[in-house]
């Protein structure tokens, strides 16, 4: 007797920039109230944190690679992810764990742009980002999948 197929649905790319922006959000305003007076203090002292300058964005990816890979690794979803009802599982639906999502995130934190385009060109219309694949991680819809093996359907577009 043949096992009944796992559907998974593939989060949407609208869905995950939707995500993103809320994550962007949430966490340029904590950074704001918690890290600018740190580094603007820094800066009156040393002169070596200019806005926008490469220590800002290395500090912003740092703050935002911790926080998808504690939140994600924990439970699948960000603040956004769970707005958006989207989550982060490993390939075959399972939760994705704190090493998939530190990997599947430094792209997302420290190279987005390449992220995503290499993710688009090398692999069509799959939903991955490079880091995606590399970390053998996959963003579905939360709570759409059914039991056995996985059959992967794409909703929309």
């Amino acid at each position: 007797m043949e096992e009944p197929v796992r559907e998974l649905r593939l989060a949407t790319w609208e869905a995950r920039f939707w995500a993103w922006l809320i994550d962007i959000i949430i966490v340029g305003l904590a950074g704001t109230i918690f890290v600018d007076p740190l580094t603007g203090f820094l800066r009156l002292q040393h002169g070596m944190f200019a806005p926008f300058g490469l220590e800002w964005l290395t500090g912003s990816g740092m703050l935002l690679w911790i926080y998808w890979t504690v939140l994600e690794g924990r439970t699948g979803q960000s603040v956004g992810k769970m707005v958006m009802n989207i989550q982060l599982t490993d390939t075959e639906g399972n939760p994705a764990g704190y090493g998939k999502a530190a990997l599947s995130n430094l792209g997302k934190a420290f190279l987005l742009v390449l992220d995503c385009l290499i993710g688009w060109i090398a692999m069509g219309g799959a939903r991955l980002r490079l880091f995606n694949r590399i970390s053998d991680t996959i963003v579905v819809v939360a709570g759409k999948s059914e039991p056995g093996n996985v059959r992967y359907v794409m909703d929309g577009n």
